[in-house]
């Protein structure tokens, strides 16, 4: 039997309750069925719903809803007088097919003749049948414990010779990444399978069966002050976990991402650029910057002086992601206006560098390095022309949201533009990748008209990529971390 590409859920573990149920209980969903048929469905395993000729008609309304809702697969199976066809999956050579059904209504010998693997969801602690949870047959007391026990089941099948990834990030994100196909439960071609870690669930029991973490720990922020952050409580048992299995693989710790979150940190980290500047060539350099704690307390004409700064500033907020206003920003055009824009404190004041509407987003999977070409904020003198009259007002804005920009289209990977120079930044990718110790991220340059200055204006911790095309991209994604577990475990061996 080959991997488990399907999985056929029966009536009876998606309904609340068994018979005799009063009538305001006999439609009741069970708790955690959309939360298991939604990450199925984006891992792209084939699903479908299999009833009983005799299940009530307001029951077989609501499975067809779902049905529809996710493209599923709904049948009757084993009806007495009607042959009803099942889904060509459900007898595909090369793949094994589970069966969740409820130990209330378990039929092992009338499942078994399809040639499934059955999996029981226990009730009570013991199916009709007598079989406990020693039994040969899979068992779980949860839905939200069966992507965990499909993962089992591959490397059961397969020898052991996959490796589990486990990620945690919000909803919106686990969305983007897993229509794209990069969180498939089947083992992808160079050995990974992805497993959901359950908020339902504890996590510690999780990880025994996952091999390698992967977080979005930005996603997981609740507050940040005076530099402490302060994480969900998911995300603090993940890390005292981590603290507890120093060995455990993961993509990647959370020492490793700080500098990221911190503006004026990473304006320091990119400073050291300047060692792979030569003489006679364009420049790679982060953009010049200026800290401000007090608004109220900086004299603008010293400072901006000092700091190598001329107005038009950018001004951003120290923090740079994970919380609501980190990317909460405002132009300024004349030095009395530091005084009055609504940035959050402490903040940092950034060149504006006029660049022609152009930006190049380049994202680092591992060791490859990838780019986009997208229309951005216009230059400096078209941005005046925009303010009412000669109040030259600062422009603020949110810019998740929304930004000043010329055109909002985005420009293909491989449009032809002569002035980026690909090698500079792919060694600047290569440098940030050591200097830093991250798998994957991004960050964003622009290309200062005159000078032809290559400047990092920002970084950013596991971008989605989405401008990459999916067939280059995500195999990419998946040999970052297959080769982050094999360098750990190589080192550990040379330990």
């Amino acid at each position: 039997m080959g991997v488990v590409k399907g999985v056929i859920l029966d009536e009876s573990v998606l309904f609340v309750g068994g018979e005799g149920d009063d009538d305001k209980n006999v439609s009741s969903l069970q708790r955690g069925v959309e939360s298991l048929i939604k990450p199925l469905f984006l891992s792209r395993t084939r699903i479908g719903i299999a009833y009983s000729v005799d299940l009530p008609t307001d029951k077989v309304s609501i499975l067809k809803r779902i049905s529809s809702l996710y493209s599923l697969h709904c049948f009757i199976l084993n009806d007495p007088v009607n042959e009803v066809a099942m889904p060509d999956w459900c007898n595909a050579e090369n793949e094994s097919i589970i069966y969740l059904v409820s130990s209330q209504k378990l039929l092992l010998g009338k499942l078994r003749s399809y040639n499934w693997l059955v999996v029981v969801l226990n009730v009570g602690g013991e199916n009709e049948s007598g079989s406990s949870r020693e039994s040969d047959t899979p068992n779980i007391d949860n839905l939200a414990e069966l992507p965990l026990n499909i993962c089992r089941l591959n490397k059961k099948l397969t020898g052991n010779n996959f490796l589990t990834v486990g990620y945690m990030m919000k909803p919106s994100r686990v969305e983007d990444f897993a229509k794209r196909g990069a969180f498939p439960l089947y083992p992808t071609e160079n050995g990974l399978m992805f497993v959901p870690l359950m908020v339902t669930l504890p996590l510690a029991s999780q990880l025994k069966d996952v091999d390698i973490v992967l977080h979005k720990a930005t996603d997981e922020i609740l507050s940040v002050e005076e530099n402490k952050l302060t994480f969900t409580p998911k995300m603090q048992e993940l890390q005292r976990y981590l603290d507890q299995n120093q060995d455990f693989c993961v993509v990647d710790p959370l020492v490793k991402i700080y500098p990221i979150l911190d503006r004026l940190e990473i304006q320091q980290v990119l400073l050291g650029l300047s060692e792979l500047n030569t003489v006679g060539s364009c420049l790679i350099r982060g953009a010049r910057f200026l800290k401000v704690d007090n608004f109220s307390e900086v004299n603008f004409a010293s400072e901006l002086a000092i700091a190598g700064l001329s107005l038009p500033c950018i001004v951003k907020p120290n923090v740079a992601c994970g919380v609501s206003d980190a990317h909460k920003m405002a132009i300024v055009f004349r030095v009395e206006d530091f005084k009055r824009i609504n940035v959050p404190l402490p903040a940092v004041i950034q060149e504006y560098v006029d660049h022609s509407s152009t930006l190049y987003k380049f994202y680092v999977l591992g060791e490859k390095v990838f780019y986009a070409v997208k229309k951005s904020i216009p230059n400096a003198d078209i941005l005046m022309k925009s303010s009412s009259g000669d109040d030259l007002k600062p422009l603020e804005f949110d810019s998740l949201k929304s930004l000043p920009t010329a055109e909002s289209s985005v420009v293909a990977s491989d449009a032809s533009n002569e002035s980026i120079d690909l090698k500079l930044v792919t060694d600047a990718a290569n440098w940030l990748r050591k200097k830093l110790s991250l798998t994957i991220f991004g960050f964003d340059v622009v290309i200062q008209e005159g000078t032809r200055d290559h400047v990092i204006v920002d970084v950013n911790y596991l971008p989605s990529f989405k401008e990459v095309p999916d067939d280059i991209s995500i195999p990419a994604f998946w040999a970052a971390i297959r080769n982050k577990f094999d360098s750990m475990v190589s080192k550990q061996a040379r330990a």
